[in-house]
């Protein structure tokens, strides 16, 4: 999926939440997938040393809401339902990929599950993310213009 001018908008306002959390969006060939890396570091980890679930869920939100944004141009996606399981810990200095991939696209619900895997390739944590579609950002009570 091609998410490029998504990824614009993005590095436009670092200053949110993805941008604290040290997320990088990344295009896929397959026009049903869309990805996201992540560092685990000093932003996202538990005092422990792990990667916070909190920041795993938060990275699947996002990847799915570009995934939708960049599947209707002009509409705003917004997380109504994340459920995750988190099955292995990962340690702070690797970096976890989320791979996104949607599973029901209708006119205004989209169904995503996203694979949250460490650099060794070990799933990590499974989310499904459910986007509601707002048709017209600009007519959104409380959307930037």
């Amino acid at each position: 999926m091609d998410i490029e001018n998504i990824i614009s908008e993005y590095e436009k306002n670092r200053d949110g939440l993805s941008g604290a959390l040290g997320m990088e969006f990344y295009s896929t060939p397959e026009e049903d997938t869309c990805m996201a890396k992540m560092r685990v570091d000093e932003r996202n980890r538990q005092p422990w040393g792990f990667l916070s679930g909190g920041a795993s869920l938060a990275l699947a939100e996002n990847v799915a809401g570009v995934g939708s944004m960049a599947l209707c141009p002009g509409c705003m996606a917004m997380g109504i339902n994340v459920q995750g399981q988190h099955v292995k810990a990962v340690v702070e200095g690797d970096t976890v990929t989320a791979l996104a991939t949607i599973k029901h696209k209708g006119g205004t619900l989209h169904v995503w599950q996203v694979e949250i895997r460490n650099s060794a390739g070990e799933l990590i944590s499974n989310v499904a993310v459910t986007n509601f579609i707002v048709k017209d950002a600009k007519d959104f009570h409380g959307a930037k213009e």
